[in-house]
């Protein structure tokens, strides 16, 4: 494959690729958990080839607040568990305060609920103690947030975590991998420069979508 090759036409290919990859998980009573909101997508994809239970796991980065687009951490949801990941080096450099970081987080904490209750629309969220579940995103640019819902899904006890990505840059690759029990990352080329840089389409996944892929798995 070229350096201009993009593999995936769009999110729902992307899906169907992974599927392919995990069969083997077909017939165990497996929970599919997407990122919202372009990993539900992807996410969908491999719930319905795997005849398996698909739901979310809500991700919110916590933004320096004078400059929101750095993180200076990640939160993720699984049930009423809210797991925090924190960037020592970025709050070790711009100096930011405990109170500074922890006023930020529970805006986020907010946020992130409002959301979970929007997607879910009342249902609630599948028990995950003992089974194998797999978490999906449309890809992997820091793992910043993926190693928040890892951390998150983990406290749930299931039996067996796999994370698959079909795009990820080869260092999220190799820091997410230790954290849980499979890894599949379809492609990661040493040029990566953006999660968008291995898809034809990578519009913007609106909200509705993510109700109706959660509505139509349900």
């Amino acid at each position: 494959m070229s350096s201009t090759t993009r593999p995936f036409a769009d999110r729902t290919e992307a899906g169907r690729a992974l599927a392919a990859r995990l069969t083997e998980h077909a017939g165990t009573d497996p929970v599919v958990l997407g990122l919202p909101r372009g990993g539900v997508v992807v996410a969908a994809e491999v719930a319905a080839a795997l005849d398996a239970t698909l739901d979310i796991v809500v991700v919110r980065k916590v933004g320096v607040p004078w400059q929101p687009e750095l993180a200076m951490g990640a939160i993720a949801a699984v049930d009423d568990d809210v797991e925090t990941v924190v960037s020592e080096r970025v709050l070790q450099h711009l100096q930011v305060d405990d109170d500074v970081f922890e006023r930020v987080r529970q805006q986020e904490i907010r946020e992130l609920r409002r959301r979970e209750t929007a997607y879910r629309q009342g249902r609630p969220a599948p028990p995950l103690a003992g089974r194998p579940v797999i978490v999906v995103d449309d890809g992997l640019a820091t793992g910043s947030t993926m190693r928040a819902a890892v951390a998150a899904i983990r406290r749930q006890g299931p039996g067996r975590l796999v994370l698959a990505v079909p795009v990820a840059s080869p260092t999220a690759c190799r820091t997410l991998e230790p954290e849980v029990d499979d890894m599949l990352c379809l492609w990661a080329p040493d040029s990566f420069s953006a999660v968008g840089q291995g898809y034809e389409s990578f519009e913007a996944t609106t909200d509705e979508e993510v109700r109706n892929a959660l509505a139509r798995s349900a």
